[in-house]
């Protein structure tokens, strides 16, 4: 709101007017259709994909566990052992490089185990106050006043 509407709209309060705001729609600004849009599927759809990722992830990219039979450690960190106890510097390289690929895959999982989570919670979240707005709003007649659309921002 620019200044001048703001000091006209305060002076209209001020000398007794009522003003008031009806909002039926988002006015068209030119640019087309709206720039996002979500829908319930679409939610699942994403949350859906992320736990399969991380199935998959979880089964295919541990590598430090590669291999491994009735030892504690793969075949990769048993080559690291093998070398390292030879003396060789590529042994502790091949370490270092296993428990960073472990670090970030465990990074990865838990980015689609959040986004998998937050996605199905915010279904749950929408749905249920898209339900609540529509119940509260079900018995206006006429338009719904600004105080009450208010609540619904906050």
């Amino acid at each position: 709101m620019a200044w001048e509407e703001w000091e006209r709209a305060k002076a209209a309060a001020a000398a007794g007017q009522r003003t008031r705001m009806r909002l039926n729609q988002a006015g068209s600004s030119g640019s087309g259709p709206a720039d996002l849009v979500v829908h319930q599927d679409d939610l699942g759809a994403v949350g859906h994909e992320a736990f399969i990722l991380h199935g998959e992830l979880s089964k295919k990219a541990d590598i430090a566990a590669a291999g491994s039979g009735s030892d504690a450690s793969g075949s990769t960190m048993q080559a690291a052992a093998a070398l390292k106890s030879h003396h060789l510097g590529l042994g502790s390289e091949l370490e270092s490089t296993v428990e960073i690929w472990t670090s970030q895959v465990k990074h990865v999982l838990q980015a689609c185990a959040h986004i998998s989570d937050h996605l199905d919670y915010s279904k749950k979240l929408h749905a249920r106050d898209d339900a609540r707005i529509a119940a509260d709003l079900s018995g206006r007649a006429g338009p719904v006043p600004v105080s009450a659309l208010n609540e619904y921002f906050e």
